[in-house]
């Protein structure tokens, strides 16, 4: 390696800068796939095989012989890493069982340091902790999961490639903008004065039934999604979900009730992006190559999107009208919002002077219209940082956990599903009048950006196909907490409430606002 660095010096000194690093893009390798043969741009691992490379087969080829084709081509590459992704997708499913576990290792190991007679001999000696517990915690980590399953994939890619084919893969051809995306504006998002602000605009509606928990609630499942269309939809996750958290899950209700209200922000969420072509991913992945503008998304989408989320809101508000009451008269008995008792530090109520939220305001504005511009967003999100410094006494503590761990799993999604295009695309290709259905079942298990991406890959697709993808994909978006990209967010934020949420009783949650979506989406279809 030294060698290598002092012939780089060496060169640099002799023919100029610009020799040597023309020189060290060629030490690097050329591409494996030029974008000349993958009609894109250039793929530098030798894995996955691009699409256009696969062996042709008969037109009227089943659907197992295209896949058996394919994974044979591979080696059986295709098959190791798709049971590693569903092995990550199974994992999601036991997470709330490995923390539970976790917690029973802790209180093992708190008995044996009392029986042991254990003391605390130094003011700055940390309480030891089992390290089986601290391990099943983290394998109980929902947020965590892909990201511990990249450790297979690795030795898979080694085995049936190498490990410099692993990471260029990495380096080169997997796009980590979306997850840097998300970390970065969940945490100008949940910043002070972006959700006083948030808060203030919510609390309008609030007020409208008297500022009940039921009055919140309704507010909060209403606006936050419809924000979505304007500033994101991982914004408009943090916010309802940290406004919620506030002034709803704090207050305890029933568990049935606390699902419900997770699954229909999660599919509310999904949809509500959908009033424009910037805001909500899966729309993201095709507006522009299928020429899809703001009024097309308002006049095929938007208003339906509206209408589904209105009657889902209601008819769970009146389903759990009972319960509403109740919290309301817990409300008044604890008086736990009260505005003019702040329960900490961090609730406390002095005013945003405002230049400090106007300037939040346009740094939240920057990283939204720059969403696909790492280098202009995660520039301007230091900014954002060195202004918090400026102007402590106006903001809470910054909260990095949370949206460091969202960044984590979507990374995570992002390797772990970039190798499922040969099987995808031959399932969407096929789907026929059943698209919709099918694009919908697909994003429960996938993330429903790269269902779409996928089908923008697609020649010549219908447009009645076309629509019937995108609305599959944003109706099935909050099913599961992988099944769009902010739905992490939303987890992470709320799931300490949950102790382990149980991602079948978020499905069946979910299943009836989802059924709602597909009702307005097919009836009145494009």
């Amino acid at each position: 390696m030294s060698c290598i660095c002092h012939f780089f010096k060496v060169l640099a000194r002799r023919a100029g800068l610009l020799t040597a690093v023309a020189a060290a893009v060629f030490f690097l390798g050329a591409p494996a796939y030029p974008a000349a043969e993958v009609g894109g741009e250039s793929q530098y691992s030798h894995f996955p095989i691009p699409l256009n490379q696969y062996n042709p087969v008969p037109p009227d080829a089943s659907l197992y012989q295209v896949l058996s084709e394919r994974n044979k081509q591979s080696g059986g590459f295709n098959l190791a890493v798709t049971l590693v992704f569903f092995g990550a997708i199974i994992h999601t499913f036991l997470a709330g069982r490995f923390e539970r576990y976790s917690h029973k290792l802790a209180l093992r190991y708190k008995e044996k340091l009392k029986e042991t007679n254990f003391r605390v001999m130094h003011p700055e000696e940390r309480l030891p902790v089992s390290f089986a517990s601290a391990i099943f915690h983290f394998l109980g980590e929902v947020e965590a999961v892909f990201g511990i399953w990249l450790i297979p994939f690795m030795f898979v890619c080694w085995k049936y490639y190498s490990f410099e084919d692993f990471s260029a893969y990495l380096n080169y051809d997997c796009s980590f903008t979306e997850p840097m995306f998300v970390m970065i504006i969940m945490i100008i998002a949940s910043s002070r004065p972006i959700f006083k602000l948030a808060e203030y605009v919510v609390n309008c509606g609030a007020r409208l039934g008297k500022a009940t928990p039921g009055a919140w609630w309704i507010s909060v499942m209403c606006l936050a999604p419809l924000l979505g269309s304007l500033i994101t939809e991982p914004a408009a996750m943090t916010i309802g979900a940290l406004i919620l958290s506030k002034k709803f899950y704090d207050l305890k209700p029933k568990k049935t009730l606390m699902y419900a209200t997770l699954g229909l922000l999660f599919v509310n969420i999904s949809i509500g992006g959908t009033l424009t072509h910037f805001a909500a991913p899966p729309v993201v992945m095709v507006a522009e190559k299928w020429d899809w503008g703001l009024a097309h998304m308002i006049q095929h989408f938007g208003w339906k999107a509206v209408s589904a989320i209105v009657i889902s809101n209601l008819a769970y508000f009146f389903l759990f009208r009972r319960e509403f009451a109740r919290l309301a008269s817990q409300q008044r008995e604890f008086d736990e919002f009260d505005d003019a008792v702040p329960q900490s530090w961090e609730d406390r109520n002095d005013k945003i002077p405002l230049w400090v939220t106007l300037a939040h305001v346009c740094f939240l504005v920057w990283t939204v219209l720059f969403a696909h511009e790492p280098v202009m967003f995660i520039g301007s999100f230091l900014f954002f940082i060195g202004f918090t410094l400026a102007t402590p006494q106006y903001q809470n503590q910054m909260s990095l956990r949370v949206p460091i761990m969202v960044g984590f799993f979507l990374a995570g999604l992002v390797i772990l599903g970039g190798v499922q295009a040969w099987w995808l695309e031959p399932v969407l290709t096929r789907l026929g009048d059943y698209a919709m259905v099918g694009a919908t079942l697909l994003t429960a298990f996938n993330d429903n950006a790269a269902v779409t991406f996928l089908a923008s890959t697609v020649p010549n697709l219908p447009e009645a196909v076309k629509y019937s993808v995108v609305a599959g994909a944003v109706t099935g978006g909050g099913l599961t907490v992988i099944a769009n990209a902010p739905n992490p967010a939303g987890q992470a934020i709320l799931g300490k409430y949950f102790k382990g949420i149980n991602p079948l009783w978020l499905f069946a949650w979910a299943a009836f606002p989802t059924a709602i979506v597909f009702i307005f989406f097919t009836c009145f279809g494009h």
